[in-house]
């Protein structure tokens, strides 16, 4: 009695890794219908398919490997990078063209308010004559134009 209870008990362990160890075959048959079946067909292409994930042998080979897997994260973390790089320069960019436009503006309010403009040169004050100041006046009025308007595009 002992030895039966034993080898009923030793089967019973054994029977599910042997069912688990068999192997499924997936095919497709001419009609375009897909089988499964734990024989391999004769005369139709067919792959394993792995029952315990549910994936087939086809799919886990196309799988990136860890170092592929590195340098695509790799190549992300670069992409990144750039792309934060060029909103900062973008972001200078703009401040740039702000404080050019705030200048530019500033310094035409004066032309306008003024009759007289003094500056200094070579360490001596002058006055503007009136076609200096028209000079003036239109390299404002081009700097205002190109910093306070929409940016144009490149």
């Amino acid at each position: 009695m002992n030895r039966k209870t034993l080898t009923l008990t030793l089967l019973m362990a054994i029977a599910p890794g042997i069912a688990m160890s068999a192997s499924v075959f997936k095919w497709t048959d001419e009609n375009g219908v897909t089988h499964f079946g734990d024989r391999q067909p004769v005369g139709a292409a067919s792959e394993t398919v792995n029952v315990r994930s549910g994936t087939s042998s086809s799919a886990a080979s196309k799988r990136p490997s860890a170092q592929e897997q590195l340098g695509e994260l790799q190549e992300k973390q670069q992409k990144e990078a750039d792309r934060e790089k060029d909103s900062a320069v973008e972001a200078a960019r703009r401040k740039q063209r702000e404080a050019n436009c705030e200048t530019a503006r500033t310094n035409l309010e004066v032309i306008e308010n003024n009759a007289r403009i003094r500056i200094e040169e070579n360490g001596e004050m002058r006055y503007l004559s009136p076609e200096e100041i028209a000079k003036q006046r239109e390299k404002l009025e081009e700097i205002a134009a190109e910093n306070c308007g929409p940016e144009a595009s490149e």
